[in-house]
């Protein structure tokens, strides 16, 4: 296999004249539901995730959709939005012995929950716990907590989205410096840590 060249690797900065970014503007709140509420998988129509979501509430749900940015490419043009983590996919708070729980699969915009038998089937305890605690102020998923130099890593957004690299660097400020494998070499990307998830 060839070396790697080298010569000092230029640096990187991922911006893009074509590339617009859409900020979340989902609020997070905390279900004020009593102790017997679990927490209950619902299938959405395609892109509906946010309409499900409002109208859910308007009747007194408390839906949580993941979101994390995912970039799209068309022509010469990428663009940078919020999107379900689980496309096709959300949450629901429910007491089932208490709330009209039938009522959600006819909501605009909800296919129906996922059902076990004649009943919601929860998912497991903890697990939508622990996507709320990684949710940001801006309402997408941060995983950065687990990062440490020398990890391997997915990109997640941007123009490298979906590439695996070394975890080069991290700053206070949560910017990081990951060294990707293109063409038998690293090249070194600066991104937010936000855009990044420690892989195994």
């Amino acid at each position: 296999m060839p070396r790697p060249c080298q010569r000092p690797p230029r640096r990187i900065l991922v911006t893009s004249p074509g590339k617009t970014t859409v900020k979340a503007t989902v609020s997070l709140q905390p279900p004020a539901t009593g102790t017997a509420a679990r927490w209950y998988a619902a299938s959405v129509f395609p892109g509906k995730e946010d309409v499900a979501e409002r109208h859910l509430r308007m009747q007194g749900f408390h839906p949580f959709t993941p979101r994390c940015e995912k970039t799209t490419r068309h022509a010469r043009r990428i663009e940078t939005r919020p999107a379900a983590y689980f496309p096709g996919y959300m949450f629901i708070a429910l007491d089932v012995a208490l709330q009209r729980w039938r009522s959600v699969n006819g909501t605009f915009g909800v296919r129906s929950l996922i059902m076990q038998g004649e009943r919601p089937s929860p998912v497991p305890s903890g697990l939508v716990e622990r996507f709320i605690a990684l949710t940001g102020r801006d309402g997408l998923l941060d995983f950065s907590g687990g990062l440490a130099a020398g990890a391997s890593v997915r990109i997640l957004s941007g123009p490298f989205a979906e590439m695996i690299g070394r975890l080069d660097r991290l700053d206070p400020a949560g910017r990081a410096r990951v060294l990707v494998a293109i063409m038998n070499g690293e090249i070194p990307v600066d991104m937010d840590s936000r855009e990044l998830v420690a892989i195994a």
